[in-house]
């Protein structure tokens, strides 16, 4: 063994040839939940499948936004309901809205400014997705191109209320890119929003690879547990043959990786991240 390393070494020095240098270590990536809404849907049957396999209602779902850290460097997934709501529910037919506390007040609480957040990615174009982004005109917005030409074309469903929550980037006040396929966000594959339209025209999940495993991120992929099982499709859906193939990635997807899976807009798969203002690493 000692003649064959003498053998190498020498090797190396006849030939100018130095063996690679150690990769550098990767800066310290954490995952937060903060809490961005609370939903009481009053007929969760009709609300949520085009069916009629749910039972009629109602059912409580939450709103889920997610801070992301990689050294650095900030990211928000999805913005929530507008802080708006706070401490002022607004209530319809359909469903009552609700919120606690605004992002900016989370943040304040991990002494984060709002400054600070570089990039807001956005799952999809929906109200409940994108009602604090006003709040950080600085940041680079990255949303699936199919949902930011859906807004700019004012497509099916779009009313003024979602385009004012994107207006400062859909009018040229702010920088955005139309995601067209899988995109690696901070350049070192441990972030990664992943194509998967159908709930909207650039509808986006969330992979992020933490060092105690990868969490996967489900934007409105599906909106509960039961509906991984009964593949539920709900009325406001763009495409339903695109929606059911995105599940099927998705689901391979977290299988493949062993992923963590958040349904963000699950209350019990809250639990499945450390409660704020603690973070998964």
């Amino acid at each position: 063994m000692k003649k064959l390393l003498a053998a190498a070494t020498a090797f190396l020095a006849l030939t100018g040839l130095q063996a690679p240098p150690a990769a550098a270590p990767q800066a310290p990536l954490s995952l937060w939940r903060l809490d961005c809404g609370d939903f009481v849907i009053k007929q969760y049957g009709a609300f949520f499948s085009d069916t009629f396999q749910y039972p009629a209602g109602p059912k409580n779902i939450v709103g889920s936004c997610y801070l992301i850290r990689n050294g650095n460097r900030y990211m928000l997934w999805d913005t929530g309901l507008s802080d708006a709501l706070v401490e002022k529910p607004l209530e319809n037919a359909a469903q009552k809205l609700s919120l606690k506390r605004s992002i900016v007040d989370q943040l304040r609480e991990l002494k984060i400014r709002p400054e600070q957040i570089e990039l807001i990615g956005i799952s999809h174009w929906h109200f409940d997705h994108t009602g604090q982004a006003a709040r950080f005109p600085q940041a680079k917005l990255l949303i699936g191109r199919g949902d930011l030409e859906h807004l700019r074309n004012r497509g099916p469903g779009v009313n003024d209320y979602a385009v004012n929550a994107m207006a400062h980037w859909l009018t040229g006040g702010g920088q955005v890119e139309g995601v067209t396929g899988d995109h690696d966000v901070f350049g070192d594959g441990r972030v990664t929003m992943l194509k998967l339209p159908g709930h909207t025209p650039g509808h986006n999940a969330l992979l992020v690879r933490l060092a105690s495993g990868p969490v996967l991120l489900s934007g409105d992929q599906y909106h509960f547990t039961e509906q991984v099982a009964s593949r539920g499709v709900p009325p406001f859906n763009h495409d339903r043959a695109d929606t059911l193939a995105s599940m099927d990635r998705f689901d391979r997807i977290a299988r493949n990786l062993k992923a963590k899976v958040i349904i963000q807009h699950e209350p019990d798969d809250v639990r499945k991240l450390p409660p704020f203002p603690q973070a998964a690493k």
